[in-house]
């Protein structure tokens, strides 16, 4: 099993002049999975090189020009596992539209359908051979002092994206689908609107 180190830890905003490169790893925690009842309480974020940035939202109090900035940013692409929901969270809460996008388990479905196994401990396991925990992952997160074990939980979580990204780019391209999950990424932040007004459930292209 891996552990990440233990992260830094910001309040309210990534600090000013903080430059992660060209390509970011983000995930966020929340209250519960319903962006207009539960809350925004901590975003997590890598270059990629085994650091991990965390910005801890108290109730309220999410100004946030730097990570705005970044998130809105389009030189830099965001690289998240199941981008539908991190971006509704920040499109709810931070008022912004993230891109460009990057979202593993898309990719993995698309070129990994021999198996139902999309998760992110999953493709830890199965392309980079490590073993992440999940046992934090239905802790407090709006607790006003995060555990250490909070602290690495959330900061496993963004750790090995952009491993998983390469690994995943490849067989995109050798399945010649990296097309279609480009404009699967192009579409998510309107996949988050619907989600969040009241189409989750819904499919607008049925008949």
């Amino acid at each position: 099993m891996t552990t990440a180190p233990i992260p830094h830890l910001h309040q309210g905003d990534l600090p000013d002049g903080l430059d992660l490169g060209p390509s970011v790893a983000i995930d966020s925690e929340t209250m519960g999975l319903r962006p207009e009842r539960d809350r925004l309480c901590l975003v997590q974020l890598s270059a990629g090189d085994g650091t991990v940035h965390l910005v801890q939202f108290r109730k309220g109090a999410y100004d946030a020009p730097n990570l705005k900035a970044l998130l809105t940013d389009p030189a830099v692409l965001k690289i998240f596992h199941y981008a539908r929901f991190d971006v509704a969270i920040f499109q709810h809460y931070l008022g912004v539209t993230t891109a460009p996008i990057y979202c593993t388990k898309i990719a993995s479905k698309l070129v990994r359908t021999f198996t139902d196994r999309h998760g992110l401990k999953n493709l830890c396991q199965d392309l980079l051979g490590v073993d992440i925990s999940k046992q934090q992952q239905s802790s407090d997160w709006g607790a006003e002092e995060l555990t250490r074990d909070q602290l690495i939980y959330a900061a496993t979580d963004v750790l090995h994206l952009h491993k998983i990204k390469e690994i995943l780019d490849g067989r995109l391209a050798r399945e010649e689908r990296t097309g279609v999950a480009q404009a699967c990424f192009d579409y998510l932040p309107t996949r988050a609107w619907l989600d969040r007004h009241g189409y989750e459930e819904h499919d607008v292209l049925d008949h």
